[in-house]
């Protein structure tokens, strides 16, 4: 029987977080290379929430995984973004490097630090696109005097 029906609850969609690394006014973006529908596209860094971890928590062990990195989860980057018709929804923070951390392409086909003028040079995921929007005020406060 489906769920929500006769009492049942709709279960609540899956929580991908993603991180915004702005380091000296660029921001870190990163080749997917996969799944094939994706390969060849840019996203954020980060990955599904895991049964008891808290957005923040997984989202620190997604950067370590897939860049080597510690990280200092911080505020909300944007609005929650739906994704898969509504089973899944992305959550984007700005996270800092901690300790002079430098990322490591571990997972992804390339990785860019890229300017608040270079945002458009690469085909972002269309679930980043509403991100990649917020980030010329972030970037620009974070830019060197």
């Amino acid at each position: 029987m489906p769920l929500g029906l006769h009492g049942g609850s709709r279960p609540l969609p899956r929580v991908i977080v993603a991180a915004v690394i702005v380091t000296h006014g660029r921001v870190l973006a990163c080749e997917r290379s996969a799944p094939p529908e994706v390969a060849g596209r840019w996203e954020f860094p980060g990955g599904k929430v895991e049964p008891g971890e808290s957005d923040e928590q997984a989202l620190a062990r997604e950067c370590a995984e897939e860049l080597g990195v510690r990280v200092q989860v911080g505020d909300r980057v944007g609005p929650d973004v739906p994704l898969a018709h509504g089973r899944a929804v992305l959550r984007v923070f700005a996270v800092t490097l901690l300790d002079g951390d430098v990322p490591r392409n571990l997972e992804h086909t390339d990785m860019r630090w890229l300017s608040v003028d270079e945002l458009d040079s690469v085909p972002w995921l269309p679930a980043d696109k509403p991100i990649v929007a917020e980030l010329p005020a972030l970037l620009t406060a974070d830019s060197p005097a």
